[in-house]
């Protein structure tokens, strides 16, 4: 039966090309199976080469992404069914749509590389390719660079700890062009493999000698307030009370713990905390002066939504707003050109986007840039560049994607976001997971997933800006773009 499976298989490649690409997903956050990378890059790039037309091709690399997209992925459905009586209709087609939309981005690396030779220079246009591809992903439409093949690195412990070290010289964009590298260097029989080994040894020499960087501390201890509300909650105003005080207990409680400061999840007001001077004087009342980083919705207008963290130490006005920039499409916003009516009508059509990333200067704490949810995994888009901050907060509400992959994924990306800029990071999630990471993305404190708990952590120190901090994508994209040009040249003088 084996045998005429294979067989089946053999004569089919375009279906290889989406059980490959179905495969690749493995290597990606929480799995992180890298090995398989080894067989799925030269699987794909063996399919490319093998493929009769033009079309073949493009199709082919559609089919892997379109595997890639559908495995790593398919928690998308997840927040439809928290809402399956209106959305029902959206179950079957959420995750194949969207794994089809990504999945064009993988027919560029399958086109320029069919268009060299065989050999090293093609491994050299498609993992340059493939990285401007992802480069592209980053900034088309919205923007969604979601599972880059760099997250695969993020193992949970001390070797994830050593392997994410390259991000903060090329950033998680660049560590995908060096992953495809790797993955296509068994190709090339025991020469490939013995590259391969010496650059892994590099890596991770590098790793471990930046881990040895001493940092200097904070004299701030935050309290992460992770509520685990359930989503949707109830809006009635005996839920919504009951939600309000759970919020000023757990905040009561990390301040007598030893907070400074307290930081809580994404949107977790059942207040417009900005507007709303009954509450912040409840507030103040429980937590005196300290700081409050508060996820909060926020009204500017009738018609002005935002999704926002409001800073509060007191009774009075918040002394520092934050709103989010980098809106979800189909769940704050509705893009446009999409004739649905998705958002409800209450928010009028959905949030309004702030004006980018914003430093927040707050008393008693270093200055702070604020990312709220998936804001976390546009690298080199997150900090104000003129006027750093000292740390980074994520506040989110990972609560609509369950305990699935999704939830993990975000987790990798923002741990990469630490690494990239050089600063600690604290990560608020309603319901796990919420961490502390410092500036090397090692996670010194944590609360995990489907959880209730206050983490009451200190803030570690800062590290100078490292390369990508300072350069930013540009070091990436030229990374791509040197790759493509040495692999023509390299195919061309073959």
């Amino acid at each position: 039966m084996l045998k005429r499976a294979g067989a089946w298989l053999a004569a089919r490649p375009l279906v290889r090309a989406f059980l490959w690409g179905m495969a690749s997903a493995l290597g990606l956050p929480p799995v992180h199976l890298l090995p398989v990378l080894l067989f799925s890059v030269p699987a794909f790039i063996r399919l490319i080469g093998a493929a009769k037309s033009w079309k073949q091709v493009a199709l082919t690399g559609w089919l892997f992404g379109f595997g890639l997209g559908l495995a790593g992925l398919y928690w998308i459905t997840e927040p439809i069914l928290t809402e399956l009586a209106t959305f029902w209709w959206l179950v079957p087609f959420a995750a194949p749509l969207l794994a089809a939309a990504v999945a064009f981005y993988s027919i560029i690396p399958a086109l320029a590389a069919r268009a060299v030779k065989p050999g090293f220079g093609r491994l050299l246009v498609f993992a340059g390719a493939w990285s401007a591809a992802n480069l592209v992903q980053q900034f088309a439409f919205s923007g969604f660079p979601w599972n880059l093949w760099g997250t695969d690195w993020a193992i949970p412990g001390t070797v994830g700890d050593v392997l994410i070290q390259p991000a903060a010289l090329m950033g998680v964009q660049g560590m995908t062009l060096l992953t495809v590298l790797l993955a296509g260097l068994p190709m090339f029989g025991r020469r490939g493999l013995a590259a391969l080994l010496a650059v892994l040894l590099v890596w991770a020499g590098y790793g471990w000698h930046r881990l040895q960087t001493p940092v200097a501390g904070t004299n701030v201890t935050l309290a992460l307030v992770q509520p685990d509300f359930p989503v949707p909650g109830s809006y009635d105003r005996a839920a919504l009370l009951a939600r309000w005080q759970k919020l000023l207990a757990m905040s009561q409680a990390g301040l007598n713990n030893g907070a400074t400061a307290v930081v809580w999840p994404e949107a977790a007001s059942p207040w417009l905390l900005d507007s709303d001077a009954v509450a912040r004087q409840e507030l103040a009342a429980v937590t005196g002066t300290a700081p409050v980083l508060a996820g909060s919705l926020r009204r500017v207008s009738a018609t002005d939504f935002r999704n926002s963290l409001v800073v509060t130490d007191g009774p009075l006005p918040a002394v520092a707003i934050y709103d989010k920039w980098k809106l979800v499409p189909f769940g704050e916003y509705t893009p446009k050109w999409i004739p649905l009516k998705i958002i409800p009508d209450m928010l009028g059509g959905g949030f309004t986007p702030g004006p980018g990333p914003k430093t927040l200067h707050i008393p008693g704490l270093p200055p702070v840039g604020p990312l709220i949810c998936y804001e976390a995994i546009f690298s080199g888009q997150i900090v104000d560049e003129r006027d750093r901050p000292a740390w980074l907060v994520n506040v989110t509400d990972d609560a609509w994607f369950g305990d699935s992959a999704g939830p993990r994924q975000h987790f990798a990306d923002a741990r990469l976001r630490a690494v990239e800029e050089g600063l600690p990071l604290a990560r608020d999630a309603n319901s796990g997971i919420t961490a502390m990471f410092n500036a090397f993305g090692h996670v010194v404190a944590y609360l995990p997933l489907k959880s209730q708990g206050v983490l009451v952590t200190s803030l570690p120190g800062k590290l100078p800006p490292p390369l990508f901090a300072r350069i930013g994508l540009a070091i990436p994209a030229m990374l791509a773009f040197v790759a493509m040009v040495s692999g023509v040249l390299i195919s061309a003088l073959a």
